[in-house]
């Protein structure tokens, strides 16, 4: 039966199976072995058929149960109204959306009005209307399968730029960040050093936010433009180790020097390894400059050569003494080097307690 035709309850079936048999109701209750209330109740609408009641009335007419919970159900059904689709409005938010993780942050609010609610995400998203697909042109280093951008990215993405929009800076300067390159530097000596970044890259004009990742989202770090030609480089700390954050750091800064994803954004895979082999040019030239920012490359392999295969702790910390960085940043790209993930994994420490003490930060309590 079509939903959109009229429902009626199964007293009128149950009235109509009576006057085919030329029985009475009080005949019908006899065989039943049940009250007439219960007959005439059903008849008027007022009791509904319980699975008991089904089965004697199957069994009497000869109909099967399933007739008779079947005309309840629909019945039933009929009487619930459903205003404007309310259900169906919350379920397609919730399938394309990251809803309850959305709310729970706080970058929108819950609301019983479905109109206000697919407003949020409307304007959070900048869609024209809830069909259009949300893009965003970033240079962006992340972690999975695809180059495309994943619902969660794209609110991560969504919600840097909200905080970058908001916060205050000068106007960027390429030289003034190039200058910039040996003050960052100078901070590889200690996890603790990282809280000055926010400061260097706000005097270039490069604005920096810090924004927890999704769950799932498997986004590291991102670059990209505001529409006053304003850079801005947005951080996760999904990997907190201090390797991990100078190298997305510097990353991020060499595609700010090039203008990288300022018309055309792209997303480029990373398992937290460096292969220069698979990734366009653009991003080997990134990753390279960020390997030579954490370790001179020169240096790396002059260390290499002379102490492979051997390469004691000892040595690893008083080669990192030497060239001014801390023995974990020194790990890591020997970690990338020698394709060893295993290799002294102690001395990468974390550094997001440090990180986020001079940032703008959404996550872990902050904002």
């Amino acid at each position: 039966m079509s939903m959109t035709q009229e429902i009626f309850p199964p007293g009128e079936f149950l009235l109509e199976e009576l006057e085919t048999r030329g029985w009475s109701q009080i005949e019908l209750s006899e065989i039943m072995g049940r009250s007439t209330n219960v007959i005439s109740g059903i008849i008027t609408g007022k009791r509904q058929i319980t699975p008991d009641t089904a089965i004697q009335l199957g069994d009497a007419l000869g109909t099967g149960a399933e007739v008779w919970m079947n005309l309840e159900s629909q019945y039933q059904l009929s009487k619930v109204k459903k205003p404007d689709n309310l259900v169906v409005r919350k379920a397609y938010l919730y399938e394309k959306f990251p809803v309850r993780e959305m709310i729970k942050r706080g970058w929108v609010e819950a609301s019983d009005n479905i109109d206000v609610f697919e407003q949020q995400f409307i304007k959070f998203f900048n869609i024209p209307d809830l069909k259009t697909p949300p893009s965003f042109n970033v240079a962006a280093k992340k972690s999975n399968e695809t180059n495309d951008l994943s619902i969660q990215q794209l609110a991560w993405l969504n919600r840097c730029k909200a905080i970058a929009t908001s916060q205050l800076t000068k106007g960027y300067k390429e030289s003034e960040l190039r200058n910039a390159l040996p003050k960052l530097n100078a901070l590889l000596s200690a996890p603790e050093e990282a809280r000055h970044v926010s400061k260097i890259l706000s005097d270039c004009g490069v604005k920096y936010v810090i924004v927890e990742p999704l769950p799932g989202s498997k986004i590291d770090g991102a670059c990209f433009w505001l529409e006053n030609s304003q850079p801005v480089i947005a951080m996760s700390l999904r990997l907190d180790k201090i390797d991990n954050f100078w190298f997305v750091l510097r990353h991020e800064i060499e595609h700010v020097l090039h203008g990288h994803g300022k018309k055309i954004g792209y997303i480029i895979d990373n398992d937290d390894s460096f292969s220069p082999n698979n990734v366009i040019d653009e991003e080997n030239i990134a990753n390279l400059a960020a390997a030579d920012f954490c370790v001179p490359n020169a240096e790396l392999s002059n260390f290499v050569a002379r102490v492979s295969p051997f390469f004691s702790e000892q040595k690893i910390i008083l080669f990192s003494e030497r060239i001014g960085v801390h023995p974990g940043v020194v790990v890591g790209q020997l970690q990338r080097k020698l394709d060893r993930y295993d290799f002294l994994r102690k001395h990468l420490v974390k550094i997001r307690n440090f990180v986020i003490s001079g940032a703008m930060t959404d996550g872990w309590g902050f904002l």
